[in-house]
């Protein structure tokens, strides 16, 4: 078990999880002061920022903060077609950014890696924990682990799990190509629900980030720097594996790091952004916090980088 785990049980964090999506109306804005300052602070994020934002953002700062969560391709959709308008937007992936986002800049705030959770208490979880960091890929191609991962298509967790499959293969010098062996369309699952599916036993394993895994209180393998997306040093490496979304944008592998913006600027929005990319909350949550983040690119505001 890696260290930095949140001492919550597990079906208390999901509760959490429910009671917070319940509440949660369409970011289309939020309701506003005659002054213009917001009363409600409205964010559109990615998925797998869903509970540390709930359970830990929310309750550090001041303001109401109205929180939906989506994968990350699908947040950019969303606001690139008009049919969402939040104050704050983060994603799992600031490629996004450059496109279809195009924001005048962003802070990178928080990084992750990719590993393999898996429900220690089913037989096909005991399987990987028996294979470990130097096998856990042949009980999945084995056919004997019930793993599941996210639509490829709607968010950078998904085609990341693609990426890390195609770097596997190389890694290990494979027979099978991992990224066409293992994958099927009957894996995929939403990424708020994704890891979640221990719960229900519908699934024995997930190819996930490390946060949601640490938030949850769930075992998982750690994979070598050179496949789990976490690692500058391996850049080159990582950008060899390509991905094309129904856009038609292509997407690279690459260090995996969070980007957050401001659309709608007000002091409240403001405060609320501030605590999002510097609490400690993150790193309680399992995202790791590199010591030169957060990292602005493009030209941020003074009330934004002070």
């Amino acid at each position: 078990m890696a260290i930095d785990e949140v001492p919550i049980g597990r079906r208390s964090v999901l509760s959490a999880i429910a009671v917070g999506l319940s509440g949660v109306a369409g970011c289309s804005g939020s309701f506003r002061e005659s002054d213009g300052q917001s009363v409600t602070v409205s964010m559109l994020t990615a998925g797998s920022l869903n509970n540390a934002l709930e359970n830990g953002l929310r309750p550090n700062v001041d303001s109401t903060v109205q929180i939906e969560a989506h994968g990350s391709a699908e947040v950019a959709r969303l606001i690139a077609e008009g049919q969402k308008d939040p104050e704050i937007v983060s994603v799992a992936d600031t490629a996004l950014f450059d496109s279809p986002l195009q924001p005048d800049w962003f802070a990178e705030f928080a990084t992750n890696s990719i590993v393999i959770a898996y429900n220690s208490d089913t037989e096909g979880g005991q399987q990987l924990a028996d294979a470990g960091p130097e096998n856990w890929y042949q009980p999945l191609l084995d056919g004997n682990v019930a793993v599941g991962r996210t639509d490829p298509d709607l968010d950078p967790l998904g085609y990341r799990a693609l990426f890390m499959l195609e770097l596997a293969t190389e890694y290990y010098g494979t027979d099978a190509n991992l990224r066409e062996a293992i994958p099927s369309r009957e894996q995929i699952y939403p990424e708020t629900q994704l890891v979640s599916q221990f719960e229900t036993g519908s699934i024995d394993a997930a190819i996930a980030y490390r946060n949601m895994a640490v938030e949850r209180g769930y075992d998982y393998i750690d994979l070598p720097a050179e496949i789990d997306l976490s690692d500058p040093a391996y850049t080159d490496t990582y950008s060899s594996a390509t991905y094309e979304l129904p856009s038609g944008k292509v997407v690279s592998g690459g260090l995996i790091s969070y980007g957050s913006t401001i659309r709608h600027r007000s002091p409240t929005v403001v405060d609320v952004f501030d605590e999002h990319i510097t609490g400690q909350y993150l790193n309680e949550f399992g995202f790791v916090v590199p010591d030169d983040y957060p990292r602005f690119t493009g030209d941020a505001p003074d009330a934004v980088t002070r």
